[in-house]
């Protein structure tokens, strides 16, 4: 039967209300909310030139259905709790269902910590965020360690504690669980770390150097080289971490669309500071414009009671919206206080909308390029483990040696766009028993991130561990001493027959392995970076192995023997010259094949 918008018209309210629209076989496409039901669905049977997705939807029209409200706000609440329920294919629907995480301080203990916390908020205490990732809250807690040295370890661990543990030694924690500080003196450090929490970076500095000024005069040298010490940090963070140089709370957005993906770009401005940000890419069933884009997600973001979020008082936006007024007001509404949704801005505004334009244009085109690859499984990969976000930073470890001879572990690091091999690096395991796989990476895991906490480095958002439950419990207790709770780790071991495709992957302390199907993105994700750390942990450890036995890097390959390595040597002239050449220049060595001339170039560099 085919709809008869005319007849539909002519008996339509003009009151404020919700429309639902069907398709033949009696499937919702789109939902939408209007102030005048009569005039808004109207426009779509207009003789103007509309939107390609607009003429798609209106082509597959066979029935409307209508709510009546009391109001365009009430209205707009109705439509996002349908949208959320049916999620039509022509409405903007977010795919990001997770909460925001927090960072929670318990100030009721005699030693307060600081930690990363997701969920509901029980625990008595502070609570700052909502922080736009888990990285975010991450480099937030990194600082706070380095210039106030607060606690973050668990009860169990502190309490427990007989000496200090690594992160005292390494001057990132003032060691309370020994008493090496008064809990008046800590619990000022905490205090320090709330207010820079709240964004008075400028006050504490002041503080601080009025403290300084005293302990100089007071001789105390010491304590004013400390306080010195604080400052500089402070001053850094202000330079180098955050853009500054404003007041108040915002949420700044910043959206971009081209053929085959929209990306929406949330920056998070609190206490006048860029404390992050963080991409969304809603799905969107044809070419849409950046005001259509926003009419969709906007609501869908702050309505739908998704992880708890909250709105600051300004929400500021690249361009206007038409349903802006009905918007503010039920934001307003539901969070019970004044929020205005600004366009027009000037001065500092106008800088926080160009960072979050350039995001969104930048983390689109990042995102199309490599759509089918590295994001894809990178995706995938969120899905396969249930993990909070999609990670942005994974690094893998293995071990090889010879009969426990010139152990060397590797540690490969990929990001979204595949091997990072500028961060590769390799340990040469020593002081253990030979042979012995669980100590030698016990030492690489706690050398590797002991440095990285040290120098305050980026921690991954996922560990591999090639190896089976031995290793695992190893990476378990590095991260238990170390207190990086919140990176995930991942054991890939082999099957019981050990085969490729049939490995077993146990996450965290599970005892269970997690099945990934065969042909899962995710699973070949964890398969690349897994092959890459054994690659390159072999060629480490051939390499130390004949730099020990003085020998030639040439001893061991197949098919090359006493004459043929005499051979290369004396036609290349040494052995920094064999390593240098190519595949075809070595076929110029009588005797040499193009197939063992490729065994001969893999084996030297390490393939």
């Amino acid at each position: 039967m085919t709809f008869d918008p005319r007849s539909f018209l002519s008996t339509l309210t003009s009151h404020p209300g919700v429309y639902n629209m069907y398709s033949q076989d009696d499937r919702i496409l789109y939902i939408g909310k209007a102030k005048n039901l009569k005039k808004r669905v109207a426009s779509y049977f207009a003789s103007k030139e509309h939107s390609a997705k607009t003429k798609a939807l209106v082509a597959r029209i066979a029935k409307i259905e209508t709510t009546v409200t009391s109001s365009e706000t009430e209205a707009l609440l109705l439509e996002q709790t349908q949208i959320k329920k049916h999620r039509p294919p022509f409405n903007i629907v977010m795919r990001d269902d997770k909460s925001y995480p927090y960072i929670f301080v318990s100030e009721h203990q005699e030693y307060p910590r600081l930690v990363f916390h997701r969920g509901g908020k029980k625990a008595k205490g502070r609570y700052f965020g909502p922080y736009p990732s888990s990285g975010a809250v991450r480099e937030s807690l990194d600082i706070l360690q380095r210039v106030f040295k607060v606690r973050q370890c668990d009860e169990s661990f502190f309490s427990n504690r007989t000496r200090p543990c690594l992160q005292a030694q390494i001057d990132r924690c003032s060691a309370p669980c020994v008493n090496a500080i008064t809990p008046a003196a800590y619990r000022h450090q905490v205090d320090l770390a709330m207010r820079f929490l709240q964004g008075k970076n400028t006050e504490i500095i002041e503080e601080l150097v009025q403290k300084m000024e005293v302990a100089s005069e007071a001789l105390d040298f010491e304590g004013a080289a400390g306080l010195r010490d604080q400052i500089i940090a402070l001053r850094r963070i202000n330079e180098q971490q955050f853009v500054t140089g404003g007041q108040g709370d915002a949420d700044v957005f910043g959206v971009e669309c081209a053929p085959g993906g929209v990306c929406v770009h949330r920056l998070m401005v609190r206490g006048g500071r860029v404390i992050g940000g963080k991409n969304y890419f809603p799905k969107v069933q044809y070419e849409a414009l950046a005001e259509e884009v926003l009419e969709g997600f906007m609501p869908q973001y702050y309505l739908s009671q998704i992880g708890g979020r909250t709105a600051p008082k300004e929400i500021i936006l690249p361009c206007k919206l038409e349903d802006a007024p009905a918007l503010q007001a039920a934001l307003s509404e539901q969070f019970d206080k004044k929020v205005q949704i600004l366009s027009n801005v000037r001065s500092q505004r106008t800088g926080w909308l160009k960072i979050a334009q350039l995001n969104a244009e930048q983390s689109l085109q990042s995102l199309l390029t490599s759509k089918e690859s590295s994001y894809r499984r990178f995706a995938a990969l969120q899905e396969a483990l249930q993990l909070d976000e999609i990670p942005q930073r994974l690094e893998c470890f293995d071990i090889s040696h010879t009969q426990g001879e010139e152990t060397v572990a590797s540690c490969v690091v990929f990001d979204r766009n595949g091997p990072l091999r500028s961060e590769y690096r390799r340990f040469n395991i020593e002081g253990i028993t030979p042979g012995d796989d669980y100590a030698a990476m016990e030492q690489a895991l706690m050398r590797r991130y002991s440095k990285v906490l040290k120098n305050g480095g980026v921690l991954p958002d996922l560990i591999v561990i090639d190896g089976g439950k031995g290793q695992m419990t190893q990476a378990l207790r590095v991260r238990e001493e170390l207190q990086i709770n919140s990176v995930t780790l991942l054991g890939v071991a082999k099957g019981p027959t050990r085969k490729a495709g049939l490995e077993q992957l146990f996450l965290n302390h599970d005892k269970v392995p997690t099945a990934i199907p065969d042909d899962s993105p995710a699973l070949h994700l964890i398969q690349h970076i897994r092959d890459e750390s054994h690659r390159f942990a072999i060629a480490g450890h051939r390499s130390r192995r004949a730099k020990k036995r003085r020998t030639s890097a040439l001893e061991g390959i197949p098919g090359v023997g006493p004459k043929r390595r005499r051979d290369l040597i004396n036609h290349f002239g040494g052995m920094q010259e064999v390593m240098r050449a190519s595949e075809a220049e070595l076929t110029k060595i009588t005797g040499i094949s193009p197939k063992l001339a490729e065994i001969i170039y893999d084996a030297l560099h390490g393939h």
